[in-house]
């Protein structure tokens, strides 16, 4: 069996058992194995699984736990698939994500930084005037998580400014 069958039975395997923190953990083999294609269903598959999980969070009126592998696989996928809505300018989508985002999970540092990235793109404020103005990548980048989690001073001025409850 070659590098690439083998890996692609191993992601066969991760996607039946709807398990995004496999697909997560193969990711870097994917990325040094998979042509440009394959790499893109790849990702796909993730967005798909997250999606789904996403739909029966909701349905379950359930919060996910960020301490949980799956959740928390999920929450970054969703996160992630926000992101590039906000920076391919798609700002009323990632808008629209981040906000359910925000009330998804139980962790409340990440719900607080969602309503930030929610609060910046309601407001028409474009991912680079959020990364520059609003982040601060140094500090999320010291903090070691997988979203922008640290934010400078602009950031309470924008949600002093707005009309969504910071709780």
């Amino acid at each position: 069996m070659s590098k690439v069958e083998k890996l692609k039975a191993e992601v066969f395997q991760a996607q039946q058992n709807s398990d995004i923190a496999s697909l997560y953990m193969l990711e870097q083999r994917a990325q040094d194995t998979f042509d440009e294609n394959m790499l893109q269903d790849f990702y796909i598959n993730i967005l798909d699984l997250a999606l789904e999980k996403l739909t029966n969070t909701l349905e379950a009126h359930r919060v996910m736990d960020m301490n949980e592998v799956q959740d928390f696989a999920t929450l970054r996928a969703l996160y992630e698939y926000a992101i590039e809505h906000y920076s391919a300018g798609k700002i009323s989508d990632a808008s629209a994500l981040f906000e359910v985002l925000s009330g998804l999970s139980n962790d409340k540092k990440f719900s607080l930084a969602l309503k930030f990235h929610w609060i910046a793109s309601k407001e028409g404020l474009s991912f680079d005037d959020f990364l520059s103005n609003i982040a601060d990548i140094d500090a999320t980048q010291e903090a070691g998580t997988f979203y922008i989690s640290c934010f400078n001073n602009e950031a309470q001025k924008l949600l002093d400014n707005s009309k969504i409850d910071a709780e």
